[in-house]
């Protein structure tokens, strides 16, 4: 369980750093100057960090508190389960050595039923990662969308050609932070988020 909550995890910064490689419309209000090296003309160019943006988003962290709760109903589900199925093996198997059962046949019954309850374990464990798994892509494209959204309309007024996202250093190196917008997309899409309206 560990493991998919970190790909989830994992899946989920990635979407939102998909999400600002998208976002960028033209204008020219105080241009930065681009390279003259690659012969391009003024650009206006700004950053978010996504690692920030994760952590103060209110939608993302409602988001992920859900799935955390979802992931513990889960880990307590399956560990119920799978008590009961480890008192019921050992109970047989107290039984079968003390010659608890009145035939061979009623043994192999016992036998088949814990058998059934411990593929029904497997299956539900299954059903139910798969189930988090989903959820948590339906989640990852409702906080794309929000923030999509919302750079649409906030780059509306600012005008800059390029919003590049900045996850832990991977996407960039160095930024001025007079180019960092972080803080400003941060306040305007929690002065947008109304928890109410939401999950």
């Amino acid at each position: 369980m560990k493991r998919t909550s970190s790909i989830l995890k994992g899946l989920f910064a990635l979407a939102v750093a998909f999400t600002f490689t998208q976002c960028a419309n033209n204008s020219a209000q105080q241009p930065v100057q681009a390279s003259q090296a690659a012969g391009s003309a003024d650009v206006k160019i700004a950053f978010v960090e996504i690692d920030s943006l994760l952590t103060k988003y209110n939608f993302c962290k409602d988001l992920n508190e859900m799935i955390i709760k979802k992931e513990e109903n889960i880990r307590t589900t399956l560990n119920e389960k799978a008590k009961k199925l480890e008192k019921d093996m050992a109970e047989f198997q107290r039984k079968y050595e003390n010659n608890g059962f009145a035939s061979p046949e009623r043994a192999q019954q016992e036998y088949n039923r814990i058998q059934k309850q411990q593929q029904d374990l497997q299956e539900l464990q299954q059903k139910l990662t798969a189930e988090l798994a989903n959820e948590q892509q339906k989640n990852n494209l409702e906080l794309r969308d929000s923030i999509n959204s919302f750079i649409n309309v906030y780059n509306k007024d600012k005008g800059y050609d390029l919003i590049i996202s900045n996850a832990a250093m991977d996407n960039l190196i160095y930024g001025n932070p007079a180019f960092n917008i972080t803080n400003e997309i941060i306040e305007g899409l929690n002065a947008r988020y109304s928890p109410t309206s939401s999950k």
